[in-house]
């Protein structure tokens, strides 16, 4: 059996809205109910909590990933199924790539578009060929979407690498693109 495992990049805050919340909780148990594997960020905050918690309490793997100098400012989590402790941010994006055969970039701030963007560019310009797909709970990313347009307009993003942008508007849009990419792993094994 082919094993999957979802990298979630999110906030360690909880947002405004309850609605970020209740997703990121679906999320985690989808992917646990799914039988594939959660790789995140370590923290017991805000999103990022709520996600691995979820996914723990459905009997999930989780992989948490926490740079040591993040350690004062987030709650570390304690109770994952394996906890790396790094030595920065760049070990830490660097470690999700590794361990993740898909990346979603849930609702968060400047951390999660980070992570987002360094996974898309890489997909971009060919380092790997893992789906990266932004999850656009109630519409947090519309703003991001219609940037990307206009990067085609101007002829910053070509059509070959405008392919790689992937959006989902509900969970059960993610867990397509998510399967046909289990499908694909599946079939080049």
């Amino acid at each position: 059996m082919t094993f999957l495992r979802v990298a979630v990049y999110c906030g360690s805050a909880l947002g405004k809205s309850n609605v970020y919340a209740e997703k990121a909780s679906e999320l985690g148990k989808q992917i646990a109910l799914k039988g594939f594997g959660l790789v995140y960020g370590g923290s017991t905050q805000g999103l990022m909590g709520k996600v691995a918690d979820a996914a723990l309490a459905e009997g999930g793997e989780v992989i948490g990933i926490m740079p040591e100098n993040l350690t004062g400012k987030e709650k570390v989590h304690r109770g994952l199924t394996e906890l790396y402790m790094v030595d920065s941010m760049h070990t830490r994006k660097k470690k999700m790539v590794d361990l993740s055969d898909v990346f979603i970039a849930f609702p968060g701030g400047c951390g999660t578009l980070d992570e987002y963007f360094e996974v898309f560019t890489w997909a971009q310009i060919g380092l790997h060929k893992k789906p990266v797909i932004i999850y656009n709970v109630n519409g947090f990313y519309d703003a991001l979407i219609e940037h990307f347009k206009k990067m085609m307009e101007e002829g910053f993003l070509r059509e070959h690498q405008h392919g790689i942008l992937k959006i989902a508007n509900n969970i059960d849009e993610l867990f397509v693109m998510i399967d046909e990419s289990h499908q694909i792993i599946k079939k080049s094994i």
